[in-house]
């Protein structure tokens, strides 16, 4: 097969705006996907570069293949250059607080009137509406919109484990860009894109309102689930290990209990069927518990793969690093720091004719390419 050597989105140039995790996904993506992506740092650099705790990786992990650009906007000449490094750009992004940029004068109808062609991407916590002007985090819009009510236990609403609803505002603001960069095409116009946080979540509790729409009744929370398959847990195995388990058909659930050698298991009148087992879900899981309890995870793991029965251990972040799929599918990536270290990154969970968009260059240090890029800038206008 020939592999291209040319990205989708070469040619197209990117100004970013952004920091924390929403708007850097965006132009992660399209800088994955071959756009020139500059982004605009605050003297001294974006603040998500030093962020500790749980925060200490969203730099590295959604600012890969950008060119980094310091400017201070607070200032005439600053602003100015801004403004003009826009007008040599396909698209701008931002993802600050409600009406910081029209403040500034970097709005969407400010600019469009210079640029008409400019596509200009927003990312915030509300679409237009009574939120609109309210702050919003990942953790407020998971509490808002249904997330966390069914993740946790019954009183107990629990935010999902990582940034769900800011990386995937940033996908959506990717994918409007793809498709406004298609409508200009034809039309010649640019156009504002806006993503947001709450509608983003409503879309991942969108099966659930479905559910109640049909049933009239409201989903009880994940943990609380009426679950639609006798056998689908996490079962504690030998020495405490971990293994979910789960087995959807009848031809299924015999062939797990042919494998923990208990045929008898699944001759039982009360289990000769997925509804019957349901209705004794309790008992079952607890029997099945019972046998399990003496199995090794590793050894158990190897008979259920080769009978076909879905599995998977409980697997941190961290071990993900070895995992021999990951690693073999191309998932993984090794990319220079912004401190001339090494890391290996994740990828974009997708293949375009055979290839996995990679990493192109180090992580950009602050400022990096001021030069460069304002050079091309002063150039341009000679």
């Amino acid at each position: 097969m020939n592999t291209p050597t040319r990205l989708p989105l070469e040619g197209v140039r990117v100004i970013e705006f952004t920091h924390m995790v929403m708007g850097p996904t965006c132009g992660m993506i399209l800088a994955d996907l071959g756009a020139e992506v500059i982004k605009i740092e605050p003297p001294g650099g974006d603040k998500t570069r030093n962020l500790p705790g749980l925060g200490i990786g969203f730099f590295r992990t959604f600012n890969r293949n950008k060119k980094s650009v310091v400017l201070d906007i607070d200032t005439p000449e600053g602003h100015a250059t801004a403004v003009d490094l826009i007008g040599q750009c396909d698209v701008m992004l931002e993802n600050f607080r409600p009406g910081l940029m029209t403040k500034l004068g970097l709005d969407y109808e400010t600019l469009s009137k210079r640029y008409p062609r400019l596509i200009y991407v927003s990312h915030k916590g509300f679409l237009p509406g009574p939120y609109e002007h309210r702050l919003a985090l990942d953790e407020v819009v998971q509490m808002m919109g249904g997330l966390s009510y069914m993740t946790g236990p019954v009183g107990r609403p629990l935010r999902a484990g990582t940034s769900v609803n800011d990386i995937m505002g940033g996908m959506f603001g990717a994918i409007g860009v793809l498709a406004a960069l298609r409508e200009r095409d034809a039309t010649g116009r640019g156009q504002e894109v806006q993503s947001a946080l709450f509608e983003n979540c409503v879309f991942l509790s969108a099966q659930h309102m479905q559910q109640y729409a049909m049933t009239h009744e409201a989903p009880p929370p994940m943990p609380a689930r009426v679950s639609a398959w006798s056998v689908y847990d996490v079962f504690t195995l030998a020495g405490g290990e971990q293994l979910f388990i789960g087995a959807v058909s009848d031809k299924q659930f015999v062939t797990l209990c042919n494998v923990l050698k208990r045929p008898d298991l699944a001759a039982e009148p009360q289990f000769t069927s997925n509804a019957l087992r349901v209705a004794v879900r309790p008992e079952l899981l607890a029997r099945l518990g019972e046998i399990l309890k003496d199995h090794r995870a590793d050894e158990l793991a190897l008979k259920l793969e080769a009978a076909g029965i879905p599995y998977a251990p409980i697997v941190r972040p961290d071990q993900l690093f070895e995992d021999p799929h990951l690693k073999a599918s191309g998932g993984l990536a090794p990319m220079q720091t912004d401190d001339g270290g090494m890391t290996e990154v994740v990828l974009l969970p997708l293949l375009m004719d055979g290839r996995r968009p990679g990493v192109r260059q180090p992580l950009a240090r602050a400022g990096e390419h001021t030069d460069e890029v304002l050079g091309r800038l002063k150039r341009h206008d000679a």
